[in-house]
């Protein structure tokens, strides 16, 4: 199991996965009082964790499936990557998609978090690239036909 570092200056426990083929931890509202989102408003909501992965590797901030069909709350910006070189809070980009206020508790589960390697690439510039048989054809090109 991969080993990272973390520093908790939260209240709340260190997230840690639901079962042992879980993909990811739930991540926790950090935060003094409840905070209210309106509908369509958005707010960065501490976890009160600070992390250092190692090379390699991100952090993955993915919205929790449960807030989303109950609720309409997301993860504005998902996944939201957490690099291997920051050292900042992490903090959780919430936005209400409904149409009521949803409020944020202290301790509530808000977000899953999955680490996940990854590679940097190289450009190489070309004149030209190899042809497919899907060639230049984008968004729906692939669909029934």
């Amino acid at each position: 199991m991969l080993q990272i570092k973390v520093v908790n200056k939260g209240r709340h426990p260190l997230p840690q996965y639901a079962t042992s083929l879980s993909a990811g931890m739930d991540l926790r509202a950090n935060i003094d009082q409840p905070v209210t989102l309106r509908p369509l408003e958005r707010r960065l909501i501490p976890t009160g964790l600070f992390i250092a992965l190692p090379p390699g590797y991100e952090a993955q901030v993915r919205p929790r499936s449960g807030l989303a069909l109950k609720h309409g709350i997301t993860v504005l910006n998902t996944p939201g990557t957490i690099d291997a070189d920051y050292r900042g809070e992490v903090m959780v980009l919430l936005v209400n998609f409904s149409a009521e206020d949803f409020v944020v508790a202290d301790g509530e589960r808000i977000a899953q978090m999955v680490i996940a390697r990854h590679e940097q690439g190289e450009w190489i510039e070309t004149d030209q690239l190899d042809e497919t048989t899907r060639g230049t054809g984008g968004y729906g090109h692939t669909g029934v036909k």
